[in-house]
């Protein structure tokens, strides 16, 4: 089973076999050390994607990082929109889930339904964030800690990848998938668990010790997802794709940013729930 990341579903295919890029080996100043490809053929791409055509521009690390900021600015914005109109939140979050199926399985990205969803996230992130402040009280700034925590666990994993004290090789790989399949499947159950009643409304996050460690799981997952973005990047920029392609690659980004900040969101919910 694969992620619905598409950064990381797309990384992902490089460690198969034909792949165009075969088996690179690099070190962490991005020099090609070696390179074995099985098959040179372009059939075998990036999912599908060929390397920009003569004359076209070629993503850049540059452009990447422009077009996050671009996902980073409609985020706030939207986010300001759903904190005050919390009441949009339930939309936001079903046309978020819309766009991003679409954005990720979309063959030629668009960088206007990116946009949207970037947008529409940041609505879904500010209300329900406005919810949880409300729900808790003014004596505890959930939301405060949570952007905060959320700028140091991206930190903490950029300077893990660049400094190669982490290094993201297809044993890696193997690792975060099982592991993403395997909480996919506990919070499936746990969902169940929490219209059953269960860990008053929480499903497992509302039991006791195991609702910190499922969340403490959740976020430690999200941060090191992260990763295999940074190395989806780095090598989609190796690969000379279309500059076009930025906007798939920052969209795959955001889509991580959000799922780390709502998993520490829900993690100083109920640390939060056990201080009352």
């Amino acid at each position: 089973m694969e992620s619905r990341n598409p950064v990381i579903r797309r990384y992902a295919d490089f460690q198969k076999p034909g792949s165009v890029l075969g088996n690179n080996t690099r070190n962490y100043d991005d020099t090609v050390i070696t390179s074995t490809p099985v098959e040179t053929s372009t059939d075998k791409t990036f999912s599908g994607l060929n390397p920009a055509s003569p004359g076209q521009r070629i993503v850049t690390m540059d452009d990447v990082i422009m077009k996050s900021i671009t996902m980073l600015g409609l985020l706030l914005i939207g986010a300001a929109i759903g904190w005050m109109t919390p009441a949009l939140t339930i939309g936001a979050a079903i046309a978020g889930i819309v766009l991003g199926l679409v954005n990720t399985f979309k063959k030629n990205v668009s960088p206007g339904l990116v946009m949207i969803y970037g947008l529409t996230q940041g609505v879904f992130v500010g209300g329900i964030s406005n919810l949880y402040q409300n729900y808790f009280g003014e004596n505890t700034n959930i939301v405060g800690n949570t952007v905060m925590c959320t700028v140091i666990a991206f930190a903490t994993m950029l300077f893990l990848f660049k400094s190669g004290i982490i290094k993201v090789d297809a044993k890696f790989i193997r690792l975060m998938m099982v592991a993403m399949v395997s909480y996919l499947v506990i919070a499936v159950i746990s969902l169940i668990a929490m219209f059953m009643g269960v860990g008053n409304g929480w499903g497992f996050y509302g039991v006791g010790g195991l609702g910190i460690l499922l969340a403490l799981f959740g976020v430690g997952l999200a941060s090191f997802t992260l990763m295999l973005d940074f190395q989806a990047i780095r090598t989609a920029v190796t690969m000379n794709l279309p500059e076009k392609e930025s906007w798939r690659l920052a969209f795959g980004l955001t889509m991580t940013l959000v799922w780390l900040y709502l998993e520490l969101l829900r993690l100083f919910a109920i640390l939060a729930g056990r201080r009352d």
